[in-house]
């Protein structure tokens, strides 16, 4: 007779695994709140490509010179970057949603302005307008987010929509971009963002509370003036090296007085009363190792999808709406991505999300290295840059929640001014550095490669020094 060796009943079975805490359902009010702060994320950072495709229709509609051009996207980057800190602070001590608030009426008013351009200088302020708009839009809607979300699982999945939303709005502008210039003409391009505006801020006093540092020390002006002059004569060389190269005297200059100034700042900082700027902040090493992967991993990207869009049309001959289609599965798959991220932070912590975002980031930049002039290219260039911005994704939104997380909610404003500020010197500064070297030489195919080759190898290092950087730091990461 055969010994039953089952468990009997009557022992307790063991204990489940336990399971990952999962993001509470957010409120009604909560979903309105987080539509409001995404779709103005989502508005600037369409803007921030929107116009790029019309740039060869606008210029002659306007009288402007092509050597001009450049200064229909300069206009908007100067201010929105050099800005950012200001604003970020100046919300914590006003009012965040006051700011806001402002921001986005500006910017609807600046679209109208660039909208109805009737030459070069009207539609050049309307441009500036914009952007001083939205650096005033952005830090202030980031801080407005992080004091509205509780840190854990609900933050994580706001900061994952929030960031698909970037992602995704810089993407769209692309394609959206070109589809309205040659159906509509350039001016529906501003008028899109006109909409976006008019749609956002009737809303946005209803639902948005008020959000201030409780005590209110006095603005550190000498920290403004030279951190806001510091990266307005940064980004302008930057920007301008785009278009001329680091040659000029113009670009010399100013990225030397760039230097000086933020030099200056940190002095400044050191010794203020109530700093801009906390040392001891820029001492975390959440704070400092989290902003360079989030320096690193804008760069490098606005880099590759710059050289690409110049490969596609000019090496494989693609039209600007077989081009827009490539970016459309890379901006469909980074939703995918920005849904799942929350929870791989949640499971596996921010930190390591990261560090593992940058490696795949790097990894498959370097797998674009086997594109050359044959058509089958095109499927392992789409394929590349879409998985490539998948990981991107999840390195965006990691080193959004390794940043905010643990600051007092009275310091918000300067944690989400210093992630917005990292995002907008990480776009700018990625072409300049990177994007120059694909259209120097006679040989776009090789100028291309030997970028993806660099882009790849700062990433990979990137990811390594901020492991190393982030290994002593909190169990949450």
């Amino acid at each position: 007779m055969a010994i039953d060796t089952s468990t009997p009943s009557s022992t307790p079975a063991a204990p489940a695994a336990p399971r990952q805490p999962q993001a509470p359902k957010l409120s009604t009010g909560d979903q309105l709140v987080l539509f409001v702060l995404c779709a103005a994320q989502f508005m600037v950072a369409l803007d921030f490509s929107v116009l790029n495709v019309a740039l060869p229709v606008l210029g002659p509609d306007l009288g402007m010179s092509q050597s001009a051009l450049q200064w229909a996207v300069t206009a908007f980057a100067l201010p929105s970057g050099g800005f950012l800190l200001l604003f970020g602070r100046a919300g914590d001590l006003f009012g965040r949603r006051r700011l806001f608030l402002g921001g986005l009426a500006l910017f609807g008013l600046a679209s109208v302005l660039a909208t109805f351009a009737w030459d070069p200088a009207s539609f050049l302020a309307g441009r500036a307008l914009q952007g001083v708009a939205a650096a005033a839009i952005v830090p202030t809607g980031m801080s407005l987010l992080t004091t509205t979300f509780p840190e854990g699982p609900q933050r994580d999945r706001a900061l994952g929509i929030s960031g698909t939303l970037l992602s995704l709005g810089f993407t769209i502008g692309m394609v959206l971009g070109g589809v309205l210039t040659d159906t509509l003409g350039w001016r529906s391009t501003m008028g899109l963002l006109t909409l976006f505006a008019l749609i956002v801020l009737p809303l946005a006093p209803r639902l948005l509370p008020e959000s201030r540092t409780p005590d209110r020390p006095r603005l550190d002006i000498p920290g403004a003036v030279t951190v806001t002059g510091g990266l307005l004569a940064l980004i302008y060389a930057l920007s301008t090296a785009a278009e001329r190269g680091f040659g000029g005297t113009d670009v010399i200059v100013t990225l030397i007085t760039g230097v000086l100034l933020l030099t200056a700042f940190g002095y400044v900082e050191s010794r203020a009363a109530s700093p801009l700027v906390s040392l001891p902040m820029l001492r975390r090493r959440t704070v400092a190792w989290g902003n360079l992967g989030g320096l690193v991993t804008f760069s490098m990207m606005s880099a590759v999808i710059f050289v690409l869009t110049l490969y596609l049309q000019e090496v494989l001959r693609l039209s600007a709406f077989q081009t827009g289609l490539v970016f459309g599965v890379q901006g469909a798959l980074s939703v995918v991505a920005g849904i799942y991220a929350p929870r791989v932070i949640s499971r596996f912590g921010a930190h390591r999300t990261l560090v593992v975002s940058l490696i795949g980031q790097g990894l498959f930049i370097a797998a674009l290295l086997g594109i050359n002039d044959s058509a089958w290219s095109v499927w392992l260039a789409t394929a590349g840059v879409s998985i490539a911005s998948m990981f991107h994704l999840g390195a965006i939104i990691s080193y959004g929640v390794t940043v905010t997380s643990g600051v007092p909610d009275e310091e918000q404003g300067l944690a989400t001014g210093l992630v917005t500020s990292t995002q907008q010197v990480g776009i700018t500064i990625g072409i300049p550095l990177l994007g120059v070297l694909a259209t120097t030489g006679t040989d776009l195919l090789a100028g291309t490669q030997t970028v993806l080759l660099i882009d790849a190898a700062v990433v990979l290092a990137a990811a390594a020094l901020v492991a190393a950087g982030l290994r002593r730091t909190g169990s949450r990461g």
